[in-house]
């Protein structure tokens, strides 16, 4: 008898805890520092907004740039500068969006490839907790900007069934290392000599790991649909990445658009500016792309 009315405790006990965890997680809101996962002694942490009707919503993953050594999930860890990410947040709430934006390991302490597993990492933890944030799992996009544009267009190229997304958005996203340490006077950046721990003079053995890393190397039928969006005044990353990135998609049969916005250079706070229609023009393409098929909601 006393067993059983422990094990009445024990289950009440579970019970009241998910009806308190679900009481917190309030529609309409933004819930702060989620843990997604554990790595190198780190717990990894993600922001998520809940819309406020029911869903399942589409859904779409934030991931930040900065070079691959800094930046921040709440927009950038310097608000109002380049990698600031804040623009995206209104859109993508006021569409209903289920959003989620990551945090990930930073370089130098945690050297490549630290930044993508993170972002696999959270692609499978959202999967596997869409619902509890209204979420649809079958209908999920990347969003990444530069450095953070690069790891979503490597985690889409690179994707099995586990980390498998239905759309991906980047911003001036990195596609080809070799090509910006070309456009670099031919050595490698300060973020990709601290991202790879190789020095800034090529060798053909770091020009090989640099290729690797590259989601132009990658690419192949069945990925994806691609948007990407590009200033053609980019100094940091040329324009040039994602056109050749384009072009090689839509080779392999693959959908990539493109959009361009004249004058805009790299930081993203500035692009209202030079084409005010953007933000609807990406939200319709979502909306194309990921429209709910015959057998969802």
């Amino acid at each position: 008898m006393n067993f059983f009315f422990r094990r009445l405790s024990v289950l009440a006990s579970a019970a009241a805890f998910l009806l308190a965890f679900a009481s917190t997680l309030r529609a309409g809101a933004i819930h702060r520092d989620i843990p997604y996962g554990h790595a190198a002694g780190e717990t990894l942490l993600l922001d998520a907004h809940i819309p406020d009707t029911p869903g399942p919503h589409p859904i779409a993953i934030l991931v930040h740039g900065g070079g691959w050594s800094r930046g921040d999930k709440a927009g950038s860890d310097k608000p109002g500068d380049g990698a600031d990410i804040t623009p995206w947040f209104a859109p993508l709430t006021a569409a209903n969006f289920t959003w989620f934006s990551i945090n990930y390991r930073h370089a130098p302490q945690h050297r490549w490839p630290a930044a993508l597993e993170d972002v696999q990492t959270a692609i499978r933890w959202i999967k596997a907790h869409a619902a509890d944030y209204r979420g649809d799992p079958q209908r999920i996009a990347l969003f990444g900007h530069s450095a953070g544009g690069h790891l979503v267009c490597l985690a889409a190229t690179l994707a099995d069934d586990s980390t498998r997304v239905q759309a991906v958005v980047g911003f001036a996203p990195v596609t080809d290392f070799e090509t910006d340490v070309a456009h670099r006077g031919g050595q490698l950046s300060t973020s990709l000599q601290a991202l790879f721990d190789l020095p800034a003079a090529p060798t053909p053995e770091s020009l090989a790991i640099l290729r690797a890393a590259s989601p132009l190397t990658h690419v192949k039928p069945g990925l994806p649909p691609f948007l990407l969006l590009h200033g053609d005044a980019d100094k940091t990353v040329r324009i040039e990445q994602s056109l050749a990135f384009q072009q090689k998609l839509r080779a392999g049969g693959v959908r990539c658009d493109l959009i361009t916005l004249p004058g805009a250079a790299h930081g993203l706070l500035t692009w209202p500016q030079f084409l005010p229609d953007y933000p609807d023009r990406l939200i319709a393409w979502l909306r194309e792309t990921l429209a709910p098929t015959d057998a969802q909601p």
